[in-house]
């Protein structure tokens, strides 16, 4: 039997989360929305969802004391995945709230879309945030993306995206007035600023993968 916890730190989706893996991971998997370290520690993948404000989210964090728990399970080489402000909150540093430090597991920023994007095609004015659906390009090769094909469509929400440091880690990219990171991937760490649980056959997939992902790239 093995144990998927997802971080339970006040904040993000945890029902449509765990609804989605449940419904795509094997038999011999309990899927566990948790605040115990202990549980958290005990577990063979650990997945850390988000949404709302950056400041907010990092203080939720710091008083369930879940940001070491994230720590620990990045530092512990089990696989690890992130979604949302389960993305944003892994860098430096976000300019939201006029400016919230992070967790600076990864080195970068978080930056807000700017005012006036407009679509490259039809020159149409873009709104924020990025709302709905948009195509992920893969940019290298990773387990996760077993069963999906480069340039398939997520859903999204947000009106801040990653900027990381190291441009190698990006391995999926998304458009929007122009191009930004929308995955990133590092060791056992793989985290994607779309939703993948409102995401339909290819968000599922992704569940099942990381259900699956020993870790490795």
């Amino acid at each position: 039997m093995q144990r998927i916890a997802i971080i339970d730190y006040g904040m993000g989706n945890l029902r449509s989360v765990s609804k989605a893996l449940e419904h795509v991971v094997p038999d011999n998997t309990e899927v566990l929305v948790t605040s115990d370290r202990e549980k958290i520690a005990d577990s063979d993948r650990i997945l850390c969802p988000g949404q709302g404000a950056a400041r907010d989210c990092m203080r939720q964090l710091h008083e369930t004391g879940m940001d070491q728990a994230v720590r620990d399970a990045v530092a512990g080489g089990r696989p690890f995945m992130g979604i949302c402000m389960g993305l944003q909150v892994l860098l430096t540093r976000s300019e939201e709230n006029d400016g919230t430090d992070c967790l600076g597991i990864v080195d970068g920023q978080v930056r807000r879309f700017a005012d006036g994007l407009t679509d490259a095609d039809s020159g149409a004015r873009l709104k924020i945030p990025h709302m709905g659906w948009s195509r992920v390009e893969q940019e290298s090769a990773h387990p996760m993306w077993q069963g999906i094909e480069s340039g398939a469509r997520f859903y999204f929400c947000h009106s801040y995206f990653v900027v990381p440091d190291d441009d190698g880690i990006t391995t999926g990219r998304c458009v929007y007035g122009h191009p930004f990171t929308a995955v990133i991937a590092r060791g056992n760490v793989f985290a994607c600023q779309f939703h993948p649980e409102k995401s339909s056959r290819d968000g599922l997939q992704l569940l099942q993968n990381f259900s699956r992902w020993d870790g490795r790239q």
